[in-house]
């Protein structure tokens, strides 16, 4: 068993790592957003590839540990909703409007029950 299997088999490292995963998502998103609309030359450039490493790292993150696939994505919405709306505001300044706030209670709560109902 490797070690990111131990950390995901305890249900705090689990989170741990899909906050990282969605963080590196998010971020290597926010490259590509910024290499394709608002980078020219030799920025545009390294946007792009600093958004492919990224992404590239966030694929291996989720994809190395065996756990159960499913319920993994249901989670991992919730957190990754999470981790857009910070990279959003820091990365772009943009606040989160009220249909985002609504919506993203909703994809957070469906992520709540799908960790933690038991059945």
């Amino acid at each position: 068993m490797n070690l990111l299997d131990r950390l995901v088999s305890y249900p705090l490292g689990a989170i741990a790592v899909l906050s990282i995963a969605a963080s590196l998502e998010a971020y290597g998103d926010s490259f590509f957003q910024a290499g394709f609309y608002w980078s020219t030359g030799i920025r545009r450039a390294m946007a792009l590839v600093a958004g492919t490493a990224i992404l590239a790292v966030y694929g291996a993150l989720v994809n190395v540990p065996r756990w159960d696939f499913g319920k993994l994505i249901g989670v991992y919405v919730g957190v990754f909703f999470l981790m857009a709306q910070i990279v959003n505001r820091v990365r772009f300044g943009h606040w989160p409007t009220p249909p985002l706030f609504a919506g993203g209670a909703l994809i957070v709560a469906g992520g709540l029950v799908i960790a933690f109902w038991k059945g």
